[in-house]
């Protein structure tokens, strides 16, 4: 065939399309057409010239984004015609980086079954081999020290691969082909175990030897993907409370890992949603109903109905489990309230006093990520599959992280720096989005530093040089903060719930006018006073008040989160009438005066009466606290929510309650959802020795109906089909799905929170899409 004859053209392939084996796949695709050219990797994503016949140019492209490989993502394939060469054989070129960064990163990925297959296999020359890969899995984000993604830019370029790695490497037909982590015993990272003074222990198999130090009852720290873990055996009683002990950690609940998902049956019940999630390449822990059987300690989930379970997201996890032979608790490895542990001089100083043992290995880990976190929620209105359950992400880091969201409008490169809680960053150009992991609560130096560095990694990993920082309005948020010392910039300050509101429509791609119920703790409101129950109209753009919860006092101030029997005291208060003090029947009725010193109680009561350190609130979310302290559930909480979290458990003994308490929709032209009435029969009930379980689900039915009432009716007064569920309150599975269950009679079109969390760990996203449209006007 003569030169005249062939065609040439000239490709680029944007998406997720790096370190994820896809130069390979198009070597192969290219071969299998009689196809010549190349192929290599550059600072946007892929890059190619193929030659050939006119028909093979066309299967080929098609097959290029329909056939990918698994972990990769296409976004888009832009072909162009090119002067035939007569160029012969394919090739792939060396990465080469001449302009801005703009290249994605695919997330950490579990091991792959033939990975495993070969890590369990005595004849394999990777048995037993904790850091197994290939190209279809293994980590990604949390080696990557920048883009294109070759092995010299991550932390396995201090490996330098063996003969054989270096052969499958080298090897198109291989599935190691160009895999960027590819190591075996020879070469590769190795593990070692150490005592809790960092002093190496001399064993000849560190991890059978840490399995062993498990089974009898030591607590253990094990390097995985983005930190340490602190690991006991999970039915391991007296072991699972000196690790609360030794974390600081009182109640809130340990997450829980086995090595299959046989054996995660015998401790939660998992329906097919529940199956795919902890599953699925990301590996996250999945809330599930605890197991009535469930051989677990007491100690892994105090109160809870539930536990969070997950699989192995590394072969290191998967041979520990193995070994083991049964669950352990595998929790994040820090101290209350720090960032986990991820640099090993810091582990070895924050960990060694808590470990017995350390199971270390030398492949540094550039990013700190934490576990993610779902849960399944059904049916839910506006799934792929009307009705259909779908999952509800409570803390969205490895797994996930840093795959981008696109913005329903453009935007100069910005910065959004988020909330106080549950803190994530967001960085943005065009119309694309990165949100940064889950940090953690911004309270103390550690996490502050660990936010920074996170948004300098993403600036240089993703080249974005902010020109807008987008912040929370409250001046004494530390990320406010951090927000203020950015220099040469454009400030653009975001109101908390409006953020709430924003991130979903940006989510679903939405630029039109919604109806949203945000419910959540806390958040500076437009007018100054602390918001968190909140009915708004708008858009990206901007939105109005048009409803909220009756506003209370909130005694002592952030006191009153620690404290959940205030809010009690002030929803009394509140439901006593015009004396602004409780009704007599009600005070002898209620449980959580009888818990509470006399003179404290007048004390608190006070402040409420007279407003002194007491800001006004409109928080759902300290409603729940007074409801559970009502209820005698829960005085104090270690950390905020868990008051709530107690009421919603105890509601699930309730199933089949299906009354509600009267909760009046008071009609004006700023709508009220007024609870008073609520409070004065929960006192009733629980006088007349109605169980806490039952007035739980009462309460729920009732703050859903309200919910939907509201909406519905702000719908048709503002003219708009569309309503949004966010806040962190609605991590509340029943009261979301009760919500939802309403609203699906209404006709309304329902959106939720999909890939990113409803509480504040989406903050920086809706700053962020509404910093796009507001300065796109």
């Amino acid at each position: 065939m003569s030169t005249a004859e062939r065609a040439r053209i000239g490709a680029r392939v944007d998406g997720v399309v790096q370190g994820v084996g896809f130069r390979p796949f198009v070597h192969r695709l290219a071969r299998e057409h009689r196809l010549a050219g190349w192929v290599r990797n550059d600072e946007r994503g892929v890059v190619l010239e193929v030659e050939g016949e006119r028909d093979a140019l066309e299967r080929f492209l098609r097959r290029l984004a329909d056939e990918a490989p698994p972990l990769a993502v296409v976004e888009h394939v832009r072909a162009a015609p090119l002067e035939a060469t007569g160029e012969r054989g394919f090739r792939i070129l060396q990465s080469q980086s001449t302009g801005e960064q703009a290249a994605l990163v695919s997330p950490d990925v579990a091991p792959c079954r033939d990975c495993l297959a070969e890590l369990l296999d005595p004849r394999d020359r990777r048995y037993r081999y904790p850091f197994v890969n290939c190209t279809n899995c293994g980590p990604r984000f949390t080696i990557v020290r920048g883009v294109p993604y070759d092995r010299p830019l991550t932390t396995m370029a201090a490996f330098e691969m063996c003969t054989a790695c270096r052969a499958e490497y080298e090897d198109p037909a291989s599935r190691r082909f160009h895999a960027q982590p590819n190591a075996c015993p020879a070469c590769g990272p190795t593990v070692r175990l150490l005592d809790g003074g960092g002093e190496a222990i001399a064993v000849e198999e560190p991890v059978r030897a840490a399995a062993a130090a498990l089974a009898g009852g030591q607590i253990v720290a094990v390097k995985g993907l983005g930190g340490y873990h602190l690991a006991c055996s999970a039915d391991d009683e007296p072991a699972v409370a000196e690790l609360r002990r030794r974390k600081r950690r009182e109640e809130k609940p340990f997450a829980l890992m086995a090595a299959d998902l046989a054996t995660l049956e015998t401790l939660v019940h998992l329906g097919a949603a529940e199956r795919k999630l902890v599953s699925s390449r990301a590996r996250p822990i999945v809330i599930a109903r605890r197991r009535s059987n469930a051989a677990v300690a007491a100690a892994v989930a105090p109160g809870s109905p539930d536990l969070g379970v997950m699989l192995p997201s590394t072969p290191l996890h998967h041979l520990l489990l193995t070994d083991v032979g049964g669950p352990l608790v595998m929790t994040s490895g820090n101290l209350r309230d720090e960032p986990i542990a991820f640099a090993d001089d810091d582990a070895l100083t924050r960990l060694g006093p808590i470990a017995d043992a350390m199971l270390v290995h030398d492949r540094p880990i550039h990013v700190r990520l934490d576990d993610s976190v779902v849960r399944s929620v059904g049916p839910v209105a506006g799934s792929p599959a009307r009705g259909s359950e779908a999952p509800l992400m409570i803390r969205r880091a490895r797994g996930y992280v840093p795959a981008s969201l696109p913005l329903p409008l453009p935007t100069r490169p910005l910065l959004a720096c988020g909330a106080e809680l549950k803190s994530t960053f967001c960085l943005a150009k065009g119309s694309r989005a990165w949100v940064g992991q889950h940090i953690g609560d911004l309270r103390n130096w550690d996490t502050l530093r660990s936010f920074g560095e996170g948004i300098a990694h993403f600036e240089a990993l993703f080249a974005v040089r902010p020109e807008v920082v987008a912040h929370d309005l409250h001046p004494d948020y530390l990320s406010t903060g951090h927000a203020l010392q950015r220099e040469d910039v454009e400030l653009v300050s975001v109101q908390h719930h409006h953020a709430h509101l924003a991130a979903v429509l940006a989510e679903h791609g939405e630029r039109g006018e919604a109806i949203g119920a945000i419910y959540d703790g806390s958040g500076l409101g437009a007018d100054g006073t602390i918001w968190g129950g909140e009915l708004l109209a708008g858009g990206l753009e901007s939105a109005r008040r048009v409803g909220h919860l009756h506003p209370v006092r909130l005694p002592g101030g952030d006191a009153a989160v620690r404290e959940p029997w205030r809010m009690a005291c002030a929803w009394l208060l509140a439901a006593g009438g015009e004396s602004g003090a409780p009704l007599p029947s009600m005070t002898a009725g209620m449980s959580a005066s009888g818990l509470i010193d006399p003179e404290r109680w007048e004390q608190v009561a006070e402040l409420a009466r007279t407003g002194t350190a007491s800001p006004i609130t409109t928080s759902v979310g300290r409603l729940f606290d007074a409801v559970a302290a009502l209820c005698a559930l829960r005085m104090t909480a270690p950390e905020e929510g868990r008051a709530a979290a107690d009421l919603e458990a105890a509601a699930t003994s309730a199933p089949g309650e299906r009354g509600a308490y009267p909760l009046p929709v008071l009609d004006a032209d700023v709508l009220a959802l007024d609870p008073r009435e609520t409070v004065r029969t929960i006192v009733c009930d629980l006088a007349a020795g109605v169980s806490a379980s039952a007035v739980s689900a009462r309460f729920h039915n009732a703050l859903a109906d309200a919910t939907v009432r509201a909406l519905a009716l702000l719908a048709e007064r503002e003219g708009v089909r569309t309503v949004i569920l966010a806040g962190g309150v609605f991590q509340n599975r029943l009261l979301l799905e009760r919500c939802l269950a309403g609203l699906a009679a209404t006709g309304l079109r329902v959106l939720t929170p999909r890939r990113l969390p409803p509480n504040d760990g989406a903050i920086s996203y809706g700053q962020a899409a509404v910093a796009a449209a507001t300065l796109g006007r």
